[in-house]
Order: C-alpha cells, then structure tokens, then sequence
C-alpha cells in the first residue's frame, strides 16, 4: 500500500533538496523552477487522481453483472493519467484496478498483454483493449455505448 505514495514522496523531497541546493548556491529562481516541475511530478503521480480502486476478480464480477468497464492501471503511468483526465467525471462510472496493489488485477494484464504490464487496458465485455482511446472508453462508460457495444 505504501508502495504508490514512494515515487510522490522522492519527487516531492528531491525537489526540495534541489532547490535548497541552488537557493544556497545563489541561484534562487532555478531553484523555484526546479521545486515547481519536481512538485508537478509528484501531483501527476499521486495515486488519489484516480477513483477508489477495486480487487480486480471483485470488478471483474461488477463488470459481468452491470456491463460496466474495467480499467487496470498503475500509479505514474502518463497513458493512464491522460486517460483519467480526459474522462473527467465520468471517470467515477469504471472500476479502476491499481495492478500495484492487486497482484490478480497484475496477472490479468500480463495473461492479455503477452507477458507485459502494459497499463491502461480496459476491460468490457470480456474483451481487453490496451491503451484504447479515451474518447472510446468515455462511450463506453454511457448507458447507450455499453448497448451498442
């Protein structure tokens, strides 16, 4: 669980440490600049971006019963930030799977990926689709996609 919040934590004190490195060093504004762009990186991978994730087999059984998708993810991943916030609040209709903390949700991407982690692959209807396009998954998420298929 303390896993997600590691690579937030050494962007957030890396960039610290920079900044008080070139503010003593007598280069103040490179040392904002630097603190900035390593405090984005620690936002951008903060696992609280994404809704509450679910146990992948407890998704997997949501998904059969309401037609919803599945979509495996992993903190840090940028495909799968872009595709969370070009969902907006749709976002919130999906279960989401974090295959860090869910060695099952893990191991279903690996068994439709050829072996590789390879994050976002959402899952409807039982069919994987990897790094689908968010516009696809957004229709996907409405009422009416889930009928069309």
């Amino acid at each position: 669980m303390m896993r997600v919040w590691i690579r937030p934590m050494l962007f957030a004190l890396g960039g610290t440490a920079a900044a008080v490195a070139l503010g003593v060093g007598g280069s103040p504004g490179s040392g904002v600049a630097v603190l900035v762009v390593f405090l984005l990186l620690a936002v951008v991978h903060l696992p609280v971006l994404f809704p509450r994730p679910t146990g992948a087999l407890e998704a997997q059984r949501r998904s059969a019963a309401d037609g919803r998708p599945v979509v495996f993810w992993r903190p840090g991943c940028t495909y799968c930030l872009r595709l969370r916030l070009r969902l907006g609040r749709s976002a919130r209709r999906a279960y989401w799977v974090d295959i860090w903390r869910d060695p099952a949700g893990a191991a279903a991407v690996r068994a439709v990926n050829g072996g590789d982690e390879t994050v976002p692959t959402v899952v409807v209807a039982g069919e994987s689709h990897t790094n689908p396009a968010p516009a696809w998954v957004r229709q996907q998420l409405s009422p009416q996609g889930r009928q069309q298929g």
